[in-house]
C-alpha cells in the first residue's frame, strides 16, 4: 500500500523513491512531497541541476557538472577544515544524500549524533537513508532514538507506523497513527496520519 510522502527539509530539497517517510528538522518550514517514480524526470532543484549538463538526460560520472564538483569539493573542504562544525558537516552529508550518495552520507551523520545524539532531524535524515534501502531495522532504531527523548515526537511515531504499513503489518500502523492524531491531529504529521489511516 503507498502513502504520500512528506519531507520537512529546511537545507536543500530531497527527491526521493521511497514510497513513504516523513524526515523532519528542527529549523524548518518548508513542507515538500518530493516522491518520485521510475518514470519521471529527474527535479528541477539546485544539487539535480548541477548533476547534469545541458541536453543530458541522465546523471553520470561523464556528464556531472564542474559546478557541482566544485560545490562538493567546497563542503569537503569547509569538514575537513573543522570536523567539529556540525553546520559544515550537516550541509556536506545533505549534499551527498541529494546526489544520491546517501551510504557516503551516514558517516558525516553519526558525526553529528556523536556531538549532539539529541538531533533529531539527524536520525530522521538517517531513517530516511534506511528506508530507501529497505533496511527497516535500523530505520525503526533512528525514529526510536528520538522517542528515547521526545516521547510525543509525531514524526517519528508516524514513520514507525509507515514503516509497519509497508511490511503489511496495519494493526501496527494504526495503532502508531491513532497515537500521532491523539497528540495532536491538527498538525501536518497528525493530517497525514489521519489520511493514512483512511488509506489502509
Amino acid at each position: 500500500m503507498k502513502f504520500k510522502p512528506v519531507y520537512l527539509y529546511g537545507i536543500i530539497a530531497i527527491a526521493a523513491i521511497a514510497i513513504l517517510i516523513v524526515v523532519g528538522l528542527e529549523n524548518s518550514g518548508n513542507t515538500k512531497d518530493a516522491s518520485v517514480t521510475n518514470n519521471q524526470k529527474m527535479p528541477d532543484d539546485d544539487v539535480h541541476k548541477q548533476l547534469m549538463n545541458q541536453g543530458s538526460t541522465a546523471p553520470g560520472k561523464e556528464n556531472v557538472s564542474e559546478a557541482y564538483k566544485t560545490k562538493l569539493s567546497e563542503l569537503k573542504n569547509a569538514v575537513d577544515e573543522n570536523p567539529s562544525d556540525t553546520v559544515a558537516l550537516r550541509k556536506y552529508a545533505d549534499y551527498l544524500s541529494a546526489s544520491h550518495k546517501m551510504s557516503d552520507a551516514i558517516p558525516y551523520y553519526e558525526n553529528i549524533l556523536k556531538i549532539n545524539p539529541r538531533r533529531a532531524d539527524i536520525h530522521f535524515a538517517l531513517a530516511f537513508i534506511y528506508y530507501n534501502e529497505q533496511d527497516f531495522v535500523k530505520c525503526e532504531e533512528e525514529n526510536n532514538k528520538v522517542l528515547t527523548f521526545d516521547p510525543q515526537n509525531q514524526i517519528a511515531l508516524y514513520n514507525l507506523g509507515a514503516i509497519a504499513a509497508t511490511q503489511g503489518k496495519k494493526v501496527e500502523a494504526k495503532e502508531f497513527w491513532n497515537k500521532v492524531l491523539s497528540i495532536n491531529a491538527e498538525t501536518e504529521t497528525g493530517k497525514l496520519a489521519a489520511e493514512s489511516l483512511a488509506k489502509l
